[in-house]
């Protein structure tokens, strides 16, 4: 007599998803592949996390975040990480999230109103700029659309501790381009292109600065030129599309070379 053969294991389904959520997935897919091909990467280091909307959270904070231990290039839309504030997995996801990056992005997500994205590097020029004395100096084209943008916070150690969060908040006020002393780069926004289009200036700005500083003495930027060419930068302004049209083009240029994210 022929033994019945065992039912083969199914693992349990993954709640639907919102396809409001679906749509900020796959944004935020697309922006880690888009930062990997920038080269702003951190070994398996590093956040770029985005606020799921009331039209999916009932009015709850949570927020999307990489899985812990995947290179940006192996992000795709299916494995980011849903948690809370308190970092506790939503999704049922396999995947671990990094302390580090939980508690500096959760701190701003929910102490910021405006802050639907979050992005944070450690790039050369941006760490490089970040450990010095005077900091992002007004010296160059990028810094100049930056007037009055800029926040710095001092460094306390790895960001794994709460505590830090309400200093860190008050060090930021409403300036959504932010400089962690002796740390990196961080940018805040009410969309993901905008924020990325504040990043992308410090970063821009940080290495021209880095290269200006190698060949000697820089040429200042009159305050009033700072003010004008900030109030002119139109790549900020939801008014003006705040960012979407770069952001776009460069996900057009990760879909040429590897659309993989959107799985």
């Amino acid at each position: 007599m022929n033994t019945p053969l065992a039912a083969p294991a199914v693992a349990p389904a993954r709640p639907a998803i919102h396809p409001d959520e679906q749509e900020a997935r796959l944004q935020l897919a697309a922006c880690y592949r888009v930062f990997a091909m920038l080269g702003w990467t951190e070994m398996i280091y590093n956040h770029i996390t985005v606020r799921l909307p009331d039209s999916v959270t009932g009015g709850e904070k949570q927020f999307l975040i990489n899985p812990f231990g995947l290179h940006y290039s192996e992000v795709t839309a299916s494995n980011l990480v849903k948690i809370d504030l308190q970092g506790k997995v939503l999704d049922g996801s396999p995947h671990p999230v990094n302390p580090a990056g939980f508690t500096v992005h959760a701190a701003i997500h929910d102490g910021l109103p405006d802050a639907h994205c979050v992005m944070h590097t450690h790039t050369t020029a941006g760490v490089a700029v970040a450990c010095l004395q005077g900091g992002l100096a007004q010296t160059n084209f990028y810094s100049a659309q930056l007037h009055g943008m800029v926040a710095y916070h001092d460094f306390e150690g790895i960001t794994i501790h709460a505590d830090e969060g309400p200093r860190l908040l008050k060090s930021i006020g409403d300036r959504k381009a932010v400089i962690l002393r002796n740390h990196g780069l961080l940018a805040w926004g009410q969309t993901l292109p905008q924020t990325f289009a504040i990043l992308w200036t410090l970063q821009r700005a940080c290495e021209i600065q880095m290269a200006t500083l190698s060949m000697g003495a820089a040429i200042p930027v009159a305050e009033d030129i700072a003010r004008k060419c900030t109030r002119d930068a139109l790549q900020f302004n939801p008014k003006h599309g705040g960012g979407q049209d770069v952001f776009d083009a460069l996900v057009r240029q990760v879909d040429r070379i590897d659309d993989s994210y959107r799985h």
